[in-house]
């Protein structure tokens, strides 16, 4: 698709379907499933909808404030780019296109363990970052990734603590999933080619087949482990995949400076709460103590907004970037992130709250018959 037909490309929609028509099957299936039946994946969605706002009228919303701060760094608008996997199946500048859109748009890029591309190639980019890890079997090898990360400038390290093991997806089993030949898992050497595992074409997945690297004894210990590591080198932790206040308060007792509320976009275990669902759980236990950040179902600018006023820091956002690299590369992602912060400016001037740090709780009310959830 040529760059001007971007124009004409204005709704999570219509990035996804632009993408389809571009990416091979695999790769839009690879994207777009969720685990098992994805009724997480659904509810995701579907959350945001259970949610209403209490606007304010007659409010001078003639100047708009969307910044924030998030571990002391300032950004414009309350948005991340999520750790997501394979970028350059999307696109041949893969992660190296993602990277510069959001530095372009002063968006803290979270680079994925799992890229197609190097660690140290997307720091070259001089976008901010953070690192995505996965704990290793191997400890030698999670401190070298560790290592790796200080030495590139990624300025946090993000835990993923709800993936033991990558979940059942079938249309992965249908697809008898593999990376394409002359694609890797750049973090790991030459050695992780086309099927990413060493694992043989005839596996039912060659990233299922990948995870038997991770560590499935990980327990709170290693996250305290993890946080001392860091802390040696003046790197906070941050643990992604909280979805209750038992483990929240866990995770900062472990030492972490933030938790994101995520069910990794409904892609490990169908029956996960959506997580805008359990964000005031999480909130209640531990936002006076840690930043709480969210990723999973956020399309919109409203979504952010209703995100926001639930307690959530900051948002991080996957599939539409993933879409808007796909439609059209760097250029795509780009105006990915432009619409998205139109969209919460404007819904900011719209609810009648023109600074963004005067979002709060009062701003939203749940649907009529959608109780929100009640903390345990």
């Amino acid at each position: 698709m040529p760059p001007a037909s971007l124009d004409r490309l204005v709704t999570y929609d219509d990035f996804r379907e632009a993408a389809r028509q571009r990416l091979t099957p695999e790769a839009y299936d690879y994207y777009v499933s969720g685990a098992l039946t994805e009724w997480t994946l659904r509810e995701n969605d579907r959350a945001f909808q259970r949610w209403r706002f209490h606007k304010r009228v007659l409010v001078d919303v003639s100047t708009i404030d969307t910044s924030t701060t998030i571990l002391g760094s300032v950004v414009p608008f309350p948005v991340l780019v999520a750790p997501t996997a394979f970028h350059r199946l999307a696109d041949p500048d893969g992660e190296l296109a993602t990277a510069r859109a959001a530095r372009d748009a002063g968006v803290v890029m979270v680079a994925s363990t799992l890229a197609t591309t190097s660690l140290e190639d997307i720091a070259a980019t001089g976008v901010d970052r953070w690192f995505q890890l996965y704990m290793q079997k191997d400890r030698g090898l999670t401190r070298e990734l560790v290592a790796r990360a200080v030495a590139a400038g990624y300025t946090a390290i993000v835990l993923t603590v709800d993936t033991p093991f990558i979940g059942i997806r079938y249309t992965e089993l249908r697809n008898r999933f593999q990376l394409p030949d002359g694609l890797q898992l750049a973090n790991f050497g030459e050695g992780l080619a086309a099927g990413g595992s060493g694992a043989g074409r005839d596996s039912a997945s060659g990233l299922r087949a990948f995870s038997e690297q991770f560590d499935q004894t990980l327990d709170w210990r290693e996250l305290e482990w993890l946080c001392g590591e860091c802390a040696t080198a003046g790197l906070p932790v941050v643990a992604k995949g909280i979805v209750t206040d038992i483990d929240a308060r866990r995770a900062v007792d472990a030492g972490v400076a933030a938790v994101v509320v995520s069910n990794h976009g409904g892609r490990q275990l169908d029956g996960d709460p959506a997580t805008l669902d359990a964000l005031p759980e999480v909130v209640g236990e531990v936002g006076d103590d840690v930043e709480v950040l969210l990723d999973g179902g956020v399309r919109t600018g409203p979504d952010v907004i209703k995100a926001v006023a639930l307690g959530a820091r900051a948002v991080l956002i996957g599939r539409p970037v993933l879409w808007g690299l796909a439609a059209g590369g760097q250029a795509g992602v780009e105006r990915v992130l432009a619409l998205l912060r139109d969209e919460v400016a404007d819904t900011l001037r719209q609810v009648g709250v023109p600074r963004l740090a005067d979002v709060g709780p009062g701003l939203v009310r749940p649907a009529a018959g959608s109780p929100p959830p009640v903390a345990s």
